[in-house]
């Protein structure tokens, strides 16, 4: 019998969509206010799941408060009031780094957490950009 346990986090950001290869011109019509030079800000709401097998000694899938102090740890610390574009390396838009969408974040929050969850659970990031806008990774 498989169960999914989920904790949910937020963080505030700032970011900017655009690439340096582009004109402005062109990231104004790809990416419209998105694209504000001088940044723009979001009110993240961050769900975090973990799937698999109840361990039988615990009644755990995962200890809850082990989930929320990795998300503090590993995603809360590095996102929370940070400018995504100039603070993050993995969104470092001048040299490279990948455009800080909401597409882009879920798979980079996916990747931070994959390594401390174990093998044979599933996990799964819900990253609310807007109370309206928001993606899903599973790691597929």
């Amino acid at each position: 019998m498989k169960v999914t346990v989920s904790r949910k986090a937020h963080f505030n950001s700032a970011h900017r969509l655009y690439r340096a290869d582009w004109s402005f011109e062109k990231n104004d019509a790809v990416f419209g206010k998105c694209n504000n030079a001088n940044f723009h800000g979001h009110n993240y709401e961050l769900i975090v799941s973990v799937t698999g097998e109840i361990n039988q000694e615990t009644g755990y899938v995962m200890d809850v408060k082990i989930l929320a102090d990795l998300i503090k740890d590993q995603i809360e610390e590095a996102f929370d009031h940070k400018n995504l574009n100039l603070d993050v390396p993995e969104f470092d838009t001048e040299n490279g780094g990948l455009i800080p969408t909401a597409e882009h974040i879920a798979v980079v929050i996916w990747n931070k957490l994959r390594p401390h969850i174990a093998d044979n659970k599933d996990l799964e990031v819900v990253l609310y950009e807007t109370p309206r806008n928001f993606v899903t990774y599973n790691g597929q």
